[in-house]
């Protein structure tokens, strides 16, 4: 199955409605999910519309041509010479966390007149509240993910047979470049496990200073294990502890801050409907790539119902919600979407046919009063459904957009 070049859309629109907007961009995403290709995407753009190639200032931190640039007053001397008298120039740094004090040289070039300036970083302590202070009010945050099922299926080009690309969307990787050896398994396998390598041995161990990698791998292992189900950190302390290795739940708090600040995995905490009220325990994961979790576990890692929920809590961030756990009384809805124009709450299950299933599932939403949008997502290839205003929808359809 052929791949087609992807322009990222939903992300180019987002940069090309702040250019020279006086606002530092900063796109953010996991290692490999496409932020340098997107700049470079963004480039080719800017050129179509008419801007002179001395206008583009480009540093890619990781490209070891540009390593001395880690150097902040390098860096800051090296984009000032290049900067062009009386009009924009555009300035991309790509990967700026590897600058040791780079707030510093942002907020020296953002103060300059015709500078328009894009960043990528693949670590959210980038924009931790101390560094965040320093450029308060002066950036904006496009938050990056490897490619959704809709991508993935625009770039094959047809919406044909969607069940067999959302296995084939799976198993393989959601990763970009992955997609493109998505013929060769092992090639992909060893791919994977390159960047989750690089993410968990290299990036994570060394920003925390952790000595026991083995311990870091169990930990992430066991999280990537249970997408979808309620963790606390006693709860992963008290697994690794009674497998033989103990672990108190202050390392596991550290061990996943590192998880999370490189967007490895993501926590969606859970939210009280009734008392509207956000609750400060048993918190659920997700993981950015199910690919990396078929790669790090084999086919155990396999459950159908907890994937589907891990790829729609992915497209509901990408749509823009803030995504929480939501529980009425003694009953749990999968997600609760809230974004500008209110909240939509979501079941998520691999089959609804069984009635016993689809009572269950519709007993949390029916408790819920409000006139806010509630739905069903299944892999039923059955028509649409409506159970007196609770919609039964197919996922992959609405995953693609066809059903909102």
């Amino acid at each position: 199955m052929a791949l087609r070049r992807l322009d990222r859309k939903e992300y180019l629109d987002k940069l090309v409605r702040f250019r020279e907007k006086q606002l530092i961009k900063v796109v953010t995403g996991v290692r490999r999910c496409g932020k340098s290709t997107l700049l470079e995407i963004y480039q080719d753009y800017l050129r179509a519309d008419g801007v002179e190639e001395d206008q583009i200032v480009s540093v890619n931190l990781e490209d070891f041509d540009f390593f001395p640039l880690r150097d902040p007053a390098v860096l800051h001397t090296y984009v000032k010479e290049r900067l062009v008298p009386g009009k924009t120039t555009y300035v991309f740094i790509d990967e700026i966390q590897h600058c040791a004090d780079f707030p510093a040289v942002i907020d020296s070039l953002y103060i300059r007149k015709n500078v328009d300036l894009y960043l990528t970083g693949s670590n959210a302590y980038m924009l931790s509240s101390e560094i965040a202070t320093l450029i308060s009010g002066r950036y904006v945050e496009i938050k990056m993910l490897p490619l959704s099922f809709r991508e993935y299926v625009l770039s094959t080009g047809d919406e044909n047979n969607l069940a067999a690309k959302y296995r084939a969307y799976i198993q393989g990787s959601s990763f970009p470049y992955a997609l493109e050896l998505q013929d060769q398994p092992n090639a992909v396998h060893d791919y994977l496990e390159g960047v989750y390598n690089t993410i968990v041995v290299k990036d994570i161990a060394a920003r925390k200073k952790i000595a026991d990698t083995m311990m870091l791998e169990s930990v992430t292992r066991f999280v990537f294990d249970s997408i979808g189900s309620q963790l606390s950190t006693k709860k992963i302390a008290d697994t690794m502890t009674t497998s033989g290795r103990k672990i108190d739940v202050k390392t596991v708090e550290r061990y996943l801050e590192g998880l999370m600040e490189s967007f490895i995995i993501y926590q969606a905490k859970r939210y009280n409907i009734r008392g509207k009220q956000y609750l400060k325990t048993l918190e659920k994961y997700y993981v950015v790539d199910i690919g990396m979790r078929y790669m790090l576990l084999g086919t155990s890692g396999t459950d159908i119902g907890h994937i589907l929920e891990n790829v729609v809590y992915l497209e509901l961030l990408r749509r823009g919600y803030d995504v929480y756990i939501g529980k009425i009384d003694d009953l749990e809805v999968d997600f609760v979407a809230r974004g500008p124009r209110g909240a939509q709450y979501i079941q998520v299950a691999a089959s609804v046919r069984d009635e016993s299933t689809l009572a269950r599932e519709l007993a949390s939403l029916q408790k819920i009063s409000d006139n806010y949008p509630k739905m069903i997502l299944t892999l039923d290839e059955d028509p649409e459904a409506d159970y007196e205003g609770i919609r039964r929808i197919n996922a992959l359809e609405w995953l693609i957009g066809k059903t909102l």
